[in-house]
C-alpha cells in the first residue's frame, strides 16, 4: 500500500494520457472515459496534493461511471446519423425491392435468390415465377408479400 501513498498529479496524469492512447489503438468510447476520470483526479491533485490514495480511487471510480453513464446516455438521444442506414445489415437493404421467386413457397417457407446468396422467406403460399416483394426481416429470414 505504500505504492498507492505515493501517487501524485503526474501519476494520474501519465496513466491518462496511456489510457487515451489505448482507446486509439481499441477504439470502443470505454478507455476514454477512464482516461477523462485520470485526468481529472491529476488536475484535482494538483489543487489537493494531500488527498490520501484511497480517496482518489474512489473518486476516480465515481468519476469513470459517471462520464459513461453520462456518454450513453448522450448517446442514446443523440444518435448519428447515416446517409446508409442499412449498410452492413444486409437483410434490411432488400426491405421494398421486388424479386421473382425461383422456387415456390410451400407451407408458408421457401428460398429466394437474391444477388449472390440464398435467404430462407415467409409469406403466403406463391408458384414459381411469382413477383414478391420484401416487407420485412426477422434476423436471416426475409417476410414477403404477393405484389
Amino acid at each position: 500500500m505504500e505504492l498507492f501513498a505515493e501517487l501524485n498529479a503526474w501519476h494520474w496524469g501519465i496513466i491518462a494520457v496511456v489510457l487515451i492512447i489505448f482507446e486509439i489503438f481499441a477504439p470502443g468510447a470505454f478507455l476514454l472515459w477512464l482516461g477523462i476520470a485520470a485526468a481529472v483526479i491529476s488536475i484535482l491533485m494538483i489543487f489537493m496534493p494531500n488527498l490520501g490514495w484511497e480517496a482518489q480511487f474512489v473518486i476516480f471510480a465515481i468519476v469513470s461511471v459517471l462520464s459513461i453513464v453520462i456518454f450513453r446516455q448522450w448517446r442514446n438521444k443523440n444518435p448519428e446519423v447515416s446517409d446508409q442506414p442499412a449498410l452492413n445489415r444486409r437483410g434490411a437493404q432488400y426491405v421494398g425491392r421486388v424479386f421473382t421467386l425461383e422456387v415456390p413457397i410451400v407451407d408458408g417457407q421457401g428460398k429466394l435468390h437474391v444477388d449472390d446468396s440464398s435467404w430462407k422467406i415467409v409469406g403466403e403460399d406463391c408458384d414459381a415465377g411469382t413477383k414478391v416483394r420484401v416487407t420485412g426481416v426477422d434476423g436471416v429470414v426475409l417476410r414477403i408479400e404477393r405484389v
